[in-house]
């Protein structure tokens, strides 16, 4: 189920990279200028914070197992759930510094845990096929059998928290990685290409899947659930099996050091880059200046612009979530916030593709919008199955901060889908409407109101607005005539919308060039509107000036009447 998910993701992510350039922010990036900013700006939140999650989720899994090993050798710090919390504080302080140290550093770090997990794997697979020993079939290991296998086969739950979802929300971060690269994409060199090369996305995600079902089959084929079993079932304390054991992997493997030191380059390696990931994406979301009070953490820092206020930030939650040092209770948080991220980016793919945008053009086009709303509908399922709690708050602070956005309105313009789909629907109705026969119960008064430029007749523009808003139309026509320029620039055109919206009186503004006030208003009644968007009205102010008009203009006025 986790492939599923995390393939139909991948799919989607490279969709959304092939459509134009892909710059700092990862998911954020991506969803923010597909759906627009009401839908990126909450996702930039969520998504940061499950990374950051995500980070002590791998420094708490590093942290247990270097207890485990201090009570294998009778030594402790302070106690067991102390001893996860103090070094899982100096971990995450030492991984700050190797990010405070630059990227250059932290990839050097990265191939290093890379080598390391590829010896430990090898080592593993290699101690499958190894005879048991005397000693490894007391602890329950007896190389490949088929009986084991299918004793190993079928489910069997422990305790009251034992189920299906529980166990699929803990392993579920194990398949997160997937989003690593596009999140630091903007530090990359070639960093569109890396993600325009799709096949990178969909080999992480079937690759872990490989070598997490190669490894789940190698222990269902090769240990028994307990080698006592009447021990167990009298004393319920059966130290070894799969269900007992946490360090199984040890014991099967060829040398069981090298799966500790496996087992800490693949806590390490994620929990650095889900440290540089964090502040990464929350830096993109503070520079687009979405949300108030955030932009002190978007300041960077050298050649690199790196995040260092975000680091610190990341660093403090991280530091936060690690106190709790039980990793089974943060996996559940951060597979509800990481699925509720991938559902945003398969629906962003989706609606992308339904509403005919002229900016999605995909060179990727091995996806289909309805992968994608399968994937978006799939991860929300999931969210509830899994926490339905977690999957509550992380709804409820979305749409707070989509709401938050959407009242407030930055000025932001990213040729988002939202706006495709926008006109598309009112292209629709406009057209649908045209259909509609006039009928008296149906009449509004549609307003062509000649202000001249709005904000010189506010009282004129107040006194139709009362009438028009949120029932009709109103259109206020500007006749430029004589000597006046011929055209008004776009700039200006917007300054009279962006009046006319600050004053919330909902009309259009439109611009004629005309020999005369009467030809002006003549010409604008004949080609302003829409199909039955047409004004039947002319709203005129009273001329208050004919003592020192000359007669054309009288002329003209009297005669538009």
């Amino acid at each position: 189920m986790s492939v599923v998910v995390t393939s139909i993701t991948a799919l989607s992510v490279s969709a959304i990279s092939t459509n134009g350039r892909v710059s700092s922010g990862g998911a954020y990036f991506m969803i923010s200028r597909t759906l627009g900013p009401e839908l990126g700006g909450p996702i930039g939140v969520v998504f940061s914070f499950a990374n950051a999650l995500a980070c002590a989720l791998n420094t708490v899994g590093f942290a247990e197992t270097v207890r485990d090993l201090l009570i294998e050798y009778d030594s402790q710090i302070v106690d067991a759930v102390n001893d996860v919390r103090i070094i899982g504080s100096v971990t995450v302080t030492v991984l700050l510094l190797i990010s405070l140290a630059g990227m250059e550093w932290e990839s050097k770090t990265q191939i290093l845990f890379f080598l390391v997990l590829m010896v430990s794997f090898t080592n593993y697979f290699v101690g499958t096929v190894i005879p048991a020993t005397p000693q490894k079939q007391s602890m329950g290991f007896f190389n490949y059998r088929s009986e084991i296998f299918m004793e190993n086969l079928f489910p069997d739950w422990r305790g009251p928290d034992g189920d299906f979802f529980r166990m699929f929300a803990i392993f579920f971060p194990s398949a997160i990685g997937i989003l690593a690269g596009a999140n630091i994409s903007g530090d990359l060199r070639t960093g569109a290409c890396v993600l325009r090369d799709a096949s990178g996305n969909l080999n992480d995600s079937l690759s872990l899947s490989l070598l997490n079902d190669t490894e789940s089959v190698c222990e269902s084929l090769s240990c028994s659930l307990g080698w006592n079993f009447t021990a167990c079932e009298q004393t319920q304390s059966c130290p070894f099996g799969l269900s007992n054991n946490f360090q199984v992997l040890v014991q099967v493997s060829g040398f069981g050091p090298l799966i500790y030191a496996g087992i800490f380059a693949a806590t390490l390696s994620s929990a650095l880059a889900f440290l540089v990931s964090a502040p990464k994406i929350f830096q993109c979301l503070c520079r687009d200046q979405i949300y108030p009070y955030i932009g002190f953490f978007g300041k960077g820092y050298g050649k690199n612009q790196e995040p260092l206020r975000a680091y610190l930030l990341c660093y403090i939650i991280a530091m936060c979530f690690i106190l709790i040092a039980e990793l089974n209770t943060i996996a559940p948080l951060i597979s509800n916030f990481f699925l509720c991220s991938y559902a945003l980016i398969n629906f962003s793919c989706f609606h992308a593709s339904i509403t005919n945008s002229p900016g999605w053009r995909p060179s990727f086009r091995y996806f289909s919008p309805w992968t994608g709303l399968f994937g978006a509908v799939a991860s929300v399922v999931l969210m509830f199955l899994l926490t339905w709690w977690a999957a509550l708050v992380a709804l409820v602070l979305i749409l707070f901060l989509f709401g938050y956005v959407a009242y407030k309105k930055p000025e932001v313009n990213w040729g988002s889908s939202v706006q495709a789909s926008t006109y598309n629907m009112a292209l629709s109705y406009s057209v649908s409407l045209a259909g509609v026969e006039d009928h008296v119960k149906n009449y509004r008064p549609q307003c062509l109101v000649l202000t001249g430029p709005p904000n010189l007749r506010p009282a004129l523009v107040d006194f139709v607005g009362s009438f028009t808003k949120n029932v009709s139309l109103m259109i206020c026509g500007d006749v430029l005539t004589g000597d006046e320029q011929s055209t008004v620039s776009r700039s200006d055109a917007s300054a009279m919308v962006k009046w006319l919206n600050k004053r919330k009186v909902r009309s259009f503004y439109t611009t004629f060039r005309a020999a005369g006030l009467r030809d002006g208003a003549r010409y604008l009644l004949q080609a302003s509107g829409l199909g039955k968007l047409r004004p039947n009205i002319l709203v005129m102010g009273m001329k208050m000036n004919w003592q020192e008009s000359n007669s054309q203009e009288i002329d003209n006025y009297v005669n538009t009447i």
